[in-house]
């Protein structure tokens, strides 16, 4: 079996500057100090992505544009455009489309590809080289291509070395290219997991490959099993066809007029975000697994921790509940002026199968969510408020274009 990963480089930055050299701008953006970013003028804008040379002043992506600007006031700011995104990534659906049948769009900026499926007149190597030089040429921007077994070893492979790279990850590669990494190179190791394997003295993938399973397991539950057979090279999903887009991860935040110091307002806020991002994750016929919270103090000081939950949900009243565990458990008192919630490894609703684990009252509460967002999408957002909300001096976010409406670059498999 051959799978290719094909992963744009710098995609928002990328495509923003091909889009303005097309329209006769003098300069590529990827070339100078750059950023893709809200509204400047707004205190809330941050930075979705950022150019080479940014990151060279030590820019970050979820920065803020005022701290970007700090760094290097001489920053151009380009501003998003998701139907724009949304073009380029057709593109590139389009011409991968050419050499299988079988390609899943897997996010805004990544496809897999079974190169398995029919008779195919280039061997791997030469379709995997082709189908680089083709995008470059063709489309204006350069992606790494990873080619494997499986989904997994092929997204590793496309991860290795960056821009415009293609690479291998076959299983007899694995001890050369994939154990020497850091383990929190390897997919599914976020920055809480990484802590604990570090604890545990396990500091490259190859280490965590090699410890025993009964160890990670008592560690990490089931997810000890599943990073220690991803170290391992082994991963059984299939590439499923398809060209709809879901996003990887949906996400809101707001910089709140005054400082929060009390947590009845902290969770006004909290819930205002919550109804938001779980209208939109409904809206596209999702379901989220993981819940992030993140908040920044009056000191700039950032706090983030997730909480994975036991099964997908898209219920306003399940998500918001586990980002108030979260924040109960992030929060030290201090003033806080930065709110974020996030959901990621989204899942379409028409495959999730019910638990033991769901709710009782799942069902109610999934079409309550549904009235509620007919009346607002109808009669506007403030149509239909929470009754906690009235004379808390805490309004409800409204809809409209913010940071929180472009997709996230995390990835599942």
């Amino acid at each position: 079996m051959f799978i290719f990963h094909v992963d744009a480089n710098s995609a928002f930055l990328s495509w923003s500057a091909i889009h303005a050299l097309e329209q006769g701008h003098p300069i590529d953006f990827r070339e100078i100090p750059s950023v893709v970013g809200g509204d400047q003028k707004q205190r809330r804008g941050i930075v979705l992505a950022k150019s080479i040379p940014a990151k060279r002043y030590g820019i970050r992506t979820g920065d803020t544009l005022a701290e970007a600007r700090s760094l290097c006031p001489d920053l151009t700011v380009v501003s998003p455009s998701y139907k724009l995104y949304v073009r380029c990534s057709d593109a590139l659906f389009q011409l991968l489309s050419e050499y299988s049948p079988v390609v899943q769009r897997y996010s805004i900026d990544e496809c897999f590809l079974d190169y398995s499926q029919g008779k195919f007149s280039l061997d791997p190597l030469q379709a995997g080289l082709e189908i680089k030089r083709r995008v470059r040429e063709e489309l204006g921007f350069t992606v790494n291509v990873g080619l494997s077994c499986n989904k997994l070893l092929a997204k590793m492979g496309s991860e290795l070395k960056k821009p415009d790279r293609f690479h291998t990850l076959f299983p007899d590669e694995i001890e050369e290219k994939l154990w020497p990494l850091p383990v929190e190179e390897l997919f599914m190791v976020g920055r809480a997991t990484k802590r604990k394997l570090y604890r545990l003295n396990i500091r490259t993938i190859g280490e965590l490959a090699n410890t025993p399973q009964s160890l990670l397991t008592e560690t990490f539950k089931s997810h000890g099993a599943l990073i220690h057979q991803y170290a391992n090279g082994i991963d059984a999903s299939r590439v499923v066809p398809g060209k709809t887009l879901l996003q990887k991860s949906v996400g809101n935040s707001t910089t709140i007029a005054f400082d929060v110091c009390a947590a009845k307002e902290a969770y006004l806020v909290l819930l205002s975000l919550c109804e938001r991002v779980a209208m939109r994750l409904r809206s596209m016929d999702g379901m989220a697994q993981v819940v992030s919270v993140s908040l920044k103090t009056s000191e700039f000081v950032r706090y983030q921790q997730q909480h994975m939950l036991p099964s997908p949900v898209d219920e306003t009243k399940e998500i918001f509940q586990a980002a108030k565990n979260i924040f109960d458990a992030l929060w030290r008192q201090e003033p806080i002026r930065h709110i974020g919630i996030h959901l990621s490894e989204l899942v379409p609703n028409d495959f999730y199968q019910l638990t033991f684990l769901d709710p009782k009252d799942r069902e109610k509460e999934q079409r309550l969510d549904k009235t509620v967002d007919a009346l607002r999408a109808r009669y506007g957002d403030l149509s239909l408020v929470r009754s906690c909300f009235i004379n808390s001096g805490i309004k409800p976010l409204q809809g409209g274009v913010n940071e929180g409406d472009y997709p996230m670059m995390s990835s599942q498999l």
